[in-house]
């Protein structure tokens, strides 16, 4: 058993050896190093860069422009790469206009594979022929992102549908990604203090159980068909219809939308859309999920948000791809709300008290200190439209100011904070001049009083009054459970109090032994020096300095 262990960690050592090997290869390919160009400390990034340089000297790619090259090589990564680089795209505060164009075809243009075929996919998940569900289906695919590609097709119904394949081969690759993250994670984590706040083994297991749903159309079809519930009759949000007849885990068929991208803006001012009116709902749908659902769209990047065009002053968005929903506690939630509350009200004394109440900083922190960090970078974002700020920015300088205070990243955040990224950055394009904060502020004061509503709290209390009759026969019995366990643990107390102790007492005993040992070894190292002693050993010296050493050792050294 151990031999079989020791040679899986082999391989699995070889494989992550291989894989960033690649990576590597694929950074010096498409000459990333330019981008680094100016920006201190990143000596020693090049100098291991340098041997796949040279392999790549006369590579053809060199020629194109570095953002061009840039996509391209997210793209020859794969999928966890593309995301990436889908995420920055939404973030044109931070890049230069140029290279986010580029980035942005990375949301539904990813190069289509071709083999095998649609058809041949389809027969082997629905296990018959084609033409026994579609009456047409389009061997070119509509759109082509990381992990899979969508196809348009019609039922026999007559119904326009589009269906999405998986990628062949796509969970081999991002399983060797996850494999070489959690081993780079784990090494930041086990060697950097920055590491150990931002817990990175902890994220990259959230976004390894992410990433392995979106391998499973079987699962984003069930969330779509979620979504598609909570918003039922909606006049803001659309989600379309999946068709679970014909859905497996590497295949979704689903009602074909007809909408505007929403990165169209002039389209979108042609047919007379708000846009005003359109990012405000944004927010709202956006809080609407977190607060009142529970359930949100975690991958709202701009390849999966549309604008419905049958009724352009309804302002209405059309969601697909829900291979990504966040959802949090309800320790969370109420945590969320409560600072984000505290926050838009400038009340920076709660946001401090609550950071602490929460366990996100240390009980010890000064509340004061505290209060004034988050003042200072807060204060300054008030009264200000989008356009001159970046929410993105706000959320990099609040979390070094934290860390300050010893802060930990809490992972079961990090889609969220993902998805108000992608929000800002549909918000910023959409309507620049967006009040984001008094947008939200209303909606968040309607939610605390909801919260804090009479009638509210007594609908919890009428929810929880059948489990707590339920409970009622059991109460006894669990009353005499308690009373007995604490007896016990009394008892495990002056047990382990008991042994501390007699260990202690061993402690000192074999303590003492060990300096009367000492003391002896060195009184007989002085008596071996006297004259009388010196017939009868040879190399005296060597062994009085023997003794002599041992006597030290077991004064000062050995317990």
């Amino acid at each position: 058993m151990a031999a079989l262990q020791h040679r899986a960690q082999l391989e699995n050592n070889v494989s992550h050896v291989t894989r960033l090997i690649r990576i590597l290869n694929i950074a010096a390919r498409y000459r990333l190093q330019e981008f680094l160009e100016g920006m201190p400390g990143t000596f020693w990034v090049k100098l291991v860069l340098f041997p796949f340089m040279l392999v790549n000297l006369f590579n053809p790619h060199r020629s194109l422009d570095k953002n061009q090259r840039l996509r391209m090589a997210l793209e020859a990564l794969g999928p966890i790469y593309i995301k990436f680089g889908q995420l920055l795209s939404t973030r044109r505060d931070f890049l230069d206009t140029k290279l986010a164009d580029e980035l942005q075809v990375l949301q539904d243009n990813v190069a289509p594979f071709t083999s095998p075929t649609i058809d041949t996919l389809v027969e082997q998940s629905l296990n018959c022929k084609v033409d026994e569900v579609f009456s047409s289906l389009d061997q070119e695919p509509l759109a082509s992102a990381s992990v899979a590609q969508v196809h348009k097709a019609t039922l026999l119904n007559g119904d326009d549908v589009v269906v999405k394949v998986l990628r062949p081969g796509i969970e081999k690759v991002v399983t060797a990604d996850l494999a070489l993250l959690k081993s780079i994670a784990s090494l930041v984590e086990s060697n950097s203090s920055l590491g150990k706040r931002l817990r990175p083994v902890e994220v990259v297991h959230d976004y390894e159980n992410v990433i392995l749903n979106e391998l499973n159309l079987q699962a984003e079809a069930a969330n779509t068909s979620q979504l598609k519930q909570n918003f039922e009759g909606s006049d803001v949000l659309y989600v379309p219809k999946v068709y679970w007849d014909y859905t497996r885990k590497n295949l979704l068929v689903m009602e074909r939308i007809h909408g505007i991208p929403v990165t169209d803006i002039s389209t979108l001012n042609d047919i007379g859309v708000d846009l005003k009116a359109l990012a405000e709902n944004g927010v709202n749908i956006f809080f609407t999920q977190v607060f009142e659902h529970n359930f949100f769209h975690a991958d709202m990047h701009p390849g999966n948000i549309f604008v419905a065009s049958d009724e352009p002053n309804a302002a209405r968005y059309i969601a697909i791809d829900c291979a990504i929903i966040g959802s949090l506690t309800k320790d969370d939630q109420e945590y969320l709300a409560k600072n984000l509350l505290a926050i838009f009200k400038r009340d920076y004394r709660r946001v401090a008290e609550l950071h602490v109440e929460c366990g996100w900083v240390p009980r010890e922190t000064p509340i004061h200190e505290f209060e004034a960090a988050m003042r200072t970078v807060c204060e300054p974002i008030f009264e200000r439209p989008l356009s001159e700020i970046s929410f993105g920015q706000i959320l990099v300088q609040l979390f070094r100011t934290a860390g300050r205070f010893n802060m930990e990243v809490q992972p079961s955040l990090v889609l969220l904070q993902k998805t108000l990224l992608n929000i800002e950055g549909l918000g910023r394009q959409l309507y620049p001049d967006l009040d984001l904060w008094q947008t939200a502020l209303p909606y968040l004061e309607t939610w605390n009083s909801k919260r804090l509503n009479p009638f509210t709290v007594l609908g919890k209390l009428q929810e929880n009054i059948p489990n707590w009759v339920d409970q009622l026969p059991e109460l006894p019995i669990l009353v005499i459970n308690a009373i007995t366990q604490a007896e016990q643990l009394r008892n495990i107390n002056a047990t382990l109090q008991q042994e501390l102790e007699r260990k202690e007492q061993e402690r000192r005993s074999r303590k003492l032994r060990t300096r009367f040992s000492g003391v002896f070894s060195l009184v007989l190292a002085a008596v071996t020096v006297l004259p009388v002693f010196d017939s009868l050993l040879n190399n005296v010296s060597l062994v009085t300095a023997g003794l002599g050493i041992l006597g030290v050792y077991l004064l000062c050294f050995k317990e």
